[in-house]
């Protein structure tokens, strides 16, 4: 897992294994063997390549692509919870994963944006409300 996201991300941003080793303070040498699987760097080095890659440690550590429909490692914060389906009436099932991690419950309300271009987006009606007030009463930068 760590070494194949090591190389993906690598290509992703275009960098080289001597440009990895510079910015992270090893051998080239020691890249190459991180991403051949031979070793693994210590957490102070996985949090320093993290941090580069603009990821989350556990992603970068246990992130496994064929699970995530053969994507990369998303950015940190950004998720991708699945594919959903659409029924009859255009209720759609919040993955599990989605409602923990936002905290949104049985009941709770949501407000759906749409823009032709970028699609959906769903929101908390709270947090949405409390976004909107920020934008009315110019506090938008303390949010």
């Amino acid at each position: 897992m760590f070494h194949n996201n090591l190389v993906s991300l690598r290509k992703l941003k275009n960098m080289t294994q001597e440009g990895i080793a510079e910015k992270v303070g090893v051998s080239r040498q020691a890249v190459a063997k991180w991403e051949a699987g031979e070793t693994v760097p210590d957490l102070d080095k996985c949090k320093i390549l993290a941090e580069l890659f603009g990821v989350s440690l556990d992603d970068l550590a246990n992130y496994e692509p064929d699970e995530n429909m053969g994507f990369n490692l998303p950015p940190k914060g950004k998720y991708l919870f699945g594919m959903v389906t659409v029924g009859d009436k255009g209720q759609i099932v919040i993955p599990a994963k989605a409602r923990k991690l936002f905290d949104i419950s049985a009941g709770d309300q949501l407000v759906i944006l749409g823009d032709e271009g970028q699609g959906l987006a769903v929101l908390k009606t709270d947090r949405f409300l409390a976004f909107a007030d920020a934008i009315r009463n110019g506090t938008l930068e303390q949010q």
